[in-house]
């Protein structure tokens, strides 16, 4: 029943990164149709994320009282109804509408997953969890691609992974039965007022992380596109499979850190992650189309380990009876990256040129390993 349980677990992660990297797939088709410039996207975009900050603060109470799995269906059932809302969409107003239901949904599905992974299984099962969110993500591109190749329509693009999700929504509600075979996460009032105070030492530079980590993950994703076509001079279609090229990199690394993991400590995972990052942009900056889209999937690797080490040792270096607070807390940040840092990239390379896009993404990933290097001196100093 366990691994059965994981492998609606998985199947649930598929579902959830399929939306994630739609959106800068299609926006070089949706910007001219709907007569928007370059930035446009960054609203939107915005507004799931900032969505996803209110759900995910909210889910250490809700996983509480609703347990994960009746939280994970009602999720999955905001997240399908949205994507529907999409298929139907013909102007700007009703995507930015239909934005907040999408990461209501997103966000508490995300956290109940990442801190019911973390408290039950070992690392490994956490990176293969994120791999099939890449998974998800790389596939999303493709459907997007496939449908403006046959309809021209980017609406049909998200009508097809609204049905993917419906066909999720099922799969949970007969599946409620099996989560209640693992106990909910304890009270953190359980912990003592001395202990406590010991372990949340290093959250700072932990949240910097988080913020860092998925403003490099989303900014990369959002505007590859873009940049591919503008800068590269590549074909709308072409660029959108170039995307998926980059979520591609974060699947496969994931995949192979779900077996690293069991070799190598959370801290040189993370540190090898971050230089293979830094590679990848410094092969954005060259001029030729095939290192450009080398470099993508390159910075895909490199993100790979790096979101799902940070999430997995939450409970052992912050407290078991602290993990589904902080998870939301933790996610919540992320999310804070995820709203204000594409955005603003996005407003940057609209008003000087999208050849700003890689210096953005450099000084985003240095900020990445100025957190993590601090947080590993502050465990350090703790023995953790």
């Amino acid at each position: 029943m366990t691994t059965l349980l994981l492998i609606i677990i998985y199947i649930a992660f598929i579902s959830l990164g399929l939306p994630d990297s739609m959106l800068g797939a299609a926006w070089p088709v949706m910007q001219g149709e709907l007569g928007l410039p370059l930035a446009g996207a960054g609203l939107v975009s915005m507004i799931v994320s900032g969505s996803t900050i209110i759900s995910s603060l909210f889910s250490g109470m809700l996983i509480r009282r609703m347990g994960t799995g009746k939280l994970t269906l009602v999720s999955v059932l905001m997240t399908a109804l949205a994507l529907l809302g999409y298929s139907f969409s013909q102007d700007y107003l009703w995507l930015c509408l239909i934005a907040f239901p999408l990461g209501l949904g997103a966000g508490a599905v995300d956290a109940a997953l990442n801190d019911f992974v973390a408290r039950n299984f070992a690392a490994r099962h956490m990176n293969w969890l994120h791999s099939f969110w890449g998974v998800g993500a790389t596939t999303g591109p493709l459907i997007m691609a496939f449908m403006l190749n046959q309809t021209g329509r980017w609406q049909m693009g998200y009508r097809t992974v609204a049905i993917v999700q419906f066909t999720l929504v099922a799969i949970l509600a007969i599946s409620l039965p099996l989560w209640r075979r693992f106990p909910t996460p304890p009270s953190p009032q359980t912990a003592t007022g001395r202990g406590k105070r010991q372990r949340i030492r290093g959250m700072t530079p932990n949240l910097v992380a988080f913020f860092a980590y998925c403003a490099v993950e989303a900014s990369t994703g959002l505007w590859a596109a873009s940049f591919l076509v503008e800068q590269r001079g590549l074909s709308s279609v072409l660029a959108a499979g170039g995307a998926s090229a980059y979520y591609l990199g974060i699947t496969l690394g994931r995949f192979l850190n779900g077996f690293l993991s069991s070799h190598f400590d959370a801290k040189n995972l993370i540190r090898g992650g971050q230089a293979m990052i830094l590679l990848g942009i410094s092969l954005m900056f060259l001029p030729l189309p095939i290192l450009s889209l080398a470099g993508l999937m390159i910075i895909g690797l490199g993100c790979a380990p790096i979101y799902p080490t940070l999430l997995h040792e939450t409970p052992r270096r912050f407290g078991a009876e602290n993990s589904a607070n902080l998870m939301g807390i933790q996610m919540a940040t992320a999310y804070v990256g995820l709203t204000l840092m594409p955005p603003l990239l996005g407003l940057t390379v609209d008003r000087f040129g999208l050849q700003l896009y890689p210096f953005g993404l450099l000084l985003l990933a240095l900020l990445l390993t100025i957190g993590t290097e601090r947080l590993n001196k502050v465990l350090a100093e703790q023995n953790i």
